[in-house]
């Protein structure tokens, strides 16, 4: 292997680090404010910075290329320009990057944090969350929510069960990306430990409505650009599939938005930018938080409640019924021979298998199946079924 010259490379990273002293804001997260659970030897000698090899893990993780083939809102269609998971996720961290570099923020905590924060969503998408949710809180352990599954990949599955030892900073901000909520203005809660982050994630499989706040300014802008992100992608899909026209939009939000997601994704950001610029908060203004609050509820009538996407739903739930019991027969008949020992549990370090019930583990291979991973490991005339819908 090839010797570097360390006191070359410590120059360099020297260099650097004083470049984004100067470079970022003093409300931005440094490299040096980076904290991982564990300390890594080799640190001293990679030329990398802290947020940036985050982001190299995630993309080398098992469950980030598993993204190709996850639902983002419309499940088996055939039709390949509607949005899948790994388009909006990639779409996130550009929109949030592009908010990061006018705010002079961490551009590297920022791509890690957009880039991983939907890894953990089960398959088929929300639909698919509800049938794995319910299930686990049949089965004793808290209802399944996809930002706290995708700090348990990040932290506790991959690397078959020792995790990537990432940020706090980066896990915190994917915990905390919730762009569901709605809010016109975010500002960060600071004071957080790696306590902090696994007591969150506790209350909220106990608690749903738990809210949580990021502890960065990069985390508050992730937040912010997931929903600027799928709001017009969604409207553009819908009507792609004729599930709406656009003259059907809400005309208050498109008088202040536009009705294109061109146009929604610039005024958004644009947005953003003018009414964060030097402040200690990340916000919307008032009128165009309102304008986006009514998009939100036109998608949510229109789009995601629209029966017509939602005909495979029962179906679907009998086979998230099916399959989660079936792992559970195997875990509990010790059955080596069964998918879930060959294909997940195979190789599995003690630390996972050692903290982590019968249920939860259940619970983990299933929320990583991809969409058609999913739907192979079913009944024939089950699976023939949901896909004639």
């Amino acid at each position: 292997m090839k010797k570097y010259n360390e006191d070359i490379i410590g120059l360099a990273r020297s260099v650097l680090h004083k470049a984004e002293a100067k470079r970022l804001s003093h409300l931005a997260t440094h490299d040096s404010d980076a904290v991982r659970r564990a300390r890594e030897e080799h640190r001293d000698t990679d030329y990398r910075q802290s947020f940036s090899i985050d982001v190299d893990r995630i993309l080398h993780a098992h469950a980030y290329a598993r993204y190709i083939d996850k639902t983002q809102v419309f499940s088996l269609i055939k039709n390949d320009h509607i949005t899948h998971r790994v388009l909006h996720v990639q779409l996130v961290s550009k929109i949030a990057r592009t908010i990061g570099r006018y705010l002079s923020l961490n551009e590297d905590l920022i791509e890690a944090i957009a880039l991983g924060h939907d890894i953990g969503h089960a398959p088929f998408g929300h639909d698919g969350e509800r049938c794995l949710s319910e299930l686990c809180q049949n089965h004793g352990i808290g209802a399944f929510h996809h930002n706290v599954q995708s700090v348990q990949f990040l932290d506790k599955v991959e690397r078959k069960g020792l995790g990537w030892n990432l940020c706090l900073q980066t896990l915190d901000g994917i915990l905390c990306h919730d762009g569901e909520v709605h809010n016109q203005m975010l500002q960060p809660e600071t004071d957080k430990s790696f306590d902090t982050l696994d007591r969150e994630q506790t209350l909220k499989t106990k608690y749903s409505r738990t809210g949580l706040m990021p502890m960065t300014f990069e985390g508050c802008v992730v937040r912010m650009a997931d929903t600027i992100a799928y709001i017009g992608r969604d409207i553009e899909d819908a009507i792609r599939l004729n599930l709406i026209d656009r003259s059907d939009l809400p005309r208050d939000s498109v008088e202040c938005l536009g009705s294109t997601n061109g146009t929604i994704v610039f005024n958004l950001v644009t947005d953003i930018i003018e009414n964060s610029f030097q402040k200690d908060y990340v916000a919307f203004s008032p009128n165009v938080s309102e304008a986006l609050r009514g998009l939100k509820n036109f998608n949510l009538e229109r789009i995601y409640l629209n029966p017509r996407i939602k005909a495979h739903s029962s179906k679907l739930k009998d086979l998230f019924d099916l399959l989660f019991e079936r792992y559970l027969t195997h875990i509990r008949r010790k059955d080596m021979s069964t998918v879930i020992f060959r294909q997940f549990l195979n190789g599995m370090s003690a630390s996972y298998t050692e903290t982590h019930s019968s249920a939860e583990i259940v619970r983990d291979f299933i929320a990583g199946m991809t969409d058609a991973y999913f739907l192979s490991q079913c009944p024939d005339d089950m699976r023939l079924s949901i896909r004639r819908l």
